[in-house]
């Protein structure tokens, strides 16, 4: 899969994707050439409107919605919050009660907690060891007020998928919206907004090897939420302001070549999964896979050494670079609040690694990898 040769082995596409060599070939006319403003009526900015608009069909493309339901936004994280605060009415947010689970991203639960101390009614379902939701408890927690439901479609920490599209079917028979977090979804498995029946999906440039600072909410009904800021009719008024040309631009040429691309990623991606998964599995005693076996994205793997702090491991082999499921701190170590919500010991989730293969690995950077990995924790180990 590896275009370009480096020095070390990137095992953090969870994190950040580099920029595809044809999305920056696709952003490159609109940075100095085509820098006109896409509401100007001259051809400068009709061929500004032209970039953003086809950008919006790709976008769509990618996850079978119409152009006019896309949004452009900074990221994802702005793309939650939209949606998140823009269906409150905060002259009586009191009325509002939205439902969400434990295990979400900070750019969901940290909105929310901003939200709960307005007076909005928040209800953060548990999930079960696996970080899946049960549909039942979602409709449990369903409300006569309940003005949303936000589900993430993929965690990002353990690659656990939720099952979004049954929360849908149990949402619609009580009126309810469903908004979903699919910042590390989409690109890696396929979306159908049609098909999960979702009203609200977020998606973030950067994780889909396109560029930072630039990302997407598709809305079904643009009536259904206010906007965050207020200005001018741009992205048909919820998020008005001067269209970021080249940042959509790029946006959308990765999304067409995710399009292009998703179901050969879909498999090198599982074969380097499983092949280092296997690797560390058949050399290391004792290791605990986190997340679901199974329901998980096709790059991620989260695997813990009980007894060695993750971060003590990745120290000793700066080749590999990838995340862990704790932070240190100066008061100690601070547990992922993704594996603490699964309910896994402290002593089992400081050892936790996120290692995420994708479009930049090659097999040999998969052997090397388990190679390092294993002689470092034997180390430690040892040690």
């Amino acid at each position: 899969m590896a275009d370009t040769v480096h020095d070390y082995i990137y095992l953090d596409h969870n994190a950040t994707t580099p920029i595809a060599r044809e999305v920056a070939e696709a952003m490159a006319p609109y940075i100095a050439e085509r820098f006109g403003n896409p509401s100007s009526n001259h051809s400068l900015g009709r061929e500004a409107r032209e970039g953003v608009e086809k950008a919006r069909e790709e976008v769509a493309s990618l996850i079978g919605a119409r152009p006019d339901n896309i949004i452009f936004t900074s990221g994802g994280t702005e793309s939650n919050n939209m949606v998140l605060k823009g269906v409150v009415d905060f002259r009586s947010p009191e009325q509002t009660h939205i439902i969400t689970c434990a295990v979400e991203h900070p750019a969901i639960l940290n909105p929310c907690i901003y939200l709960m101390e307005l007076g909005v009614n928040v209800s953060i379902v548990a999930v079960d060891r696996y970080g899946r939701v049960e549909p039942d408890e979602i409709k449990k927690a369903i409300r006569p007020d309940t003005k949303l439901i936000s589900i993430m479609l993929a965690n990002n920490e353990t690659g656990t998928l939720q099952p979004v599209g049954e929360i849908c079917s149990i949402a619609r028979e009580h009126g309810v919206p469903v908004h979903t977090d699919a910042a590390q979804a989409v690109g890696k498995i396929e979306v159908n907004v049609d098909e999960l029946g979702i009203d609200f999906l977020s998606i973030a440039g950067h994780k889909l090897y396109g560029p930072k600072g630039i990302g997407a909410l598709y809305v079904r009904d643009p009536k259904a939420i206010r906007p965050l800021i207020h200005g001018a009719s741009q992205e048909k008024g919820l998020r008005p302001g001067t269209e970021n040309v080249i940042l959509s631009v790029g946006l959308g040429a990765a999304c067409k070549l995710c399009s292009l691309r998703l179901r050969a990623d879909m498999a090198a991606m599982a074969e380097y999964r499983n092949r280092l998964q296997g690797l560390l599995f058949s050399n290391l005693d004792g290791l605990v896979l986190n997340g679901h076996p199974e329901q998980r994205l096709p790059n991620t793997l989260n695997v813990s050494v009980p007894g060695v702090e993750g971060v003590r491991v990745l120290a000793g082999v700066p080749r590999v670079m990838a995340s862990t499921g704790a932070a240190c701190h100066g008061d100690g170590v601070k547990v992922s609040h993704v594996l603490s919500a699964m309910g896994v010991p402290e002593e089992i989730a400081i050892g936790a690694l996120r290692l995420t293969v994708g479009r930049s690995n090659t097999i040999e950077q998969i052997e090397e990898a388990a190679e390092l990995l294993v002689e470092r924790i034997k180390e430690l180990r040892n040690a």
